[in-house]
């Protein structure tokens, strides 16, 4: 039997219904799948999981305050957030909540896989080491990039001001260079994480550890 009991909280059942077929062909335990945010805490409730995929914008209670009330009610289950969302404000306020992981839904069903995992593996007691690890630098997750894909360190630096909120005029006086200048190395940073934008080279950046919020 599988460790990972996950229930899964999303509003688009086609999601859900894709998810479950990934999970569990993974040999993961799917105890539940739902789409609100109240039908959620009922759910878990009776389903007693011991890991769950959030998402954020939910009929009802929005996903950070199932969250919290999970974090009270259950606290042998871990939350594990999937969203649109990679803002600072949206994470803090995840993590702030009780959630151990957070992943934006650019990524993949391995990395799905292997936060629920991790989540499910790291009991009650552990669970703060688990936070810790989903937002701290991870070597191993940053070689994934490769060596031909390596940030500089004034790429970091750009990444890290902007996942704490900066925009580009307070990033170019920051850092004493012109917008233009910001606005090169975002393109820079655009192709060496695959990325199509800023909210998705941050949310890639901090999922695989590259940059912390303050």
């Amino acid at each position: 039997m599988s460790s990972v009991r996950a229930m899964l909280v999303d509003d688009h059942t086609v999601l859900r219904e894709g998810l479950r077929r990934s999970l569990e062909s993974a040999g993961l335990s799917v105890v539940a799948d739902v789409g609100d945010g109240e039908e959620a805490l009922e759910a878990a409730a009776r389903a007693q999981p011991n890991v769950v995929l959030m998402d954020i914008s939910l009929p009802g209670q929005d996903g950070i305050e199932v969250t919290r009330q999970l974090a009270r009610q259950l606290p042998g289950t871990a939350v594990v957030v999937l969203t649109m969302f990679a803002d600072e404000a949206t994470v803090k306020a995840a993590f702030a909540a009780g959630a151990v992981g957070y992943l934006v839904k650019d990524c993949s069903t391995a990395e799905i896989l292997s936060a629920l995992r991790e989540a499910a593996r790291a009991g009650p007691g552990r669970r703060a080491d688990c936070t810790r690890s989903f937002l701290r630098a991870s070597t191993r997750a940053a070689n994934r990039l490769g060596p031909d894909h390596s940030l500089t360190q004034r790429e970091v630096e750009v990444l890290e001001a902007l996942a704490n909120g900066a925009s580009t005029t307070q990033l170019a006086r920051q850092l004493y260079v012109s917008p233009k200048t910001v606005k090169n190395h975002l393109n820079h940073i655009y192709s060496k994480l695959g990325a199509q934008s800023r909210t998705q080279a941050v949310a890639k950046a901090l999922r695989l550890g590259i940059v912390r919020i303050a």
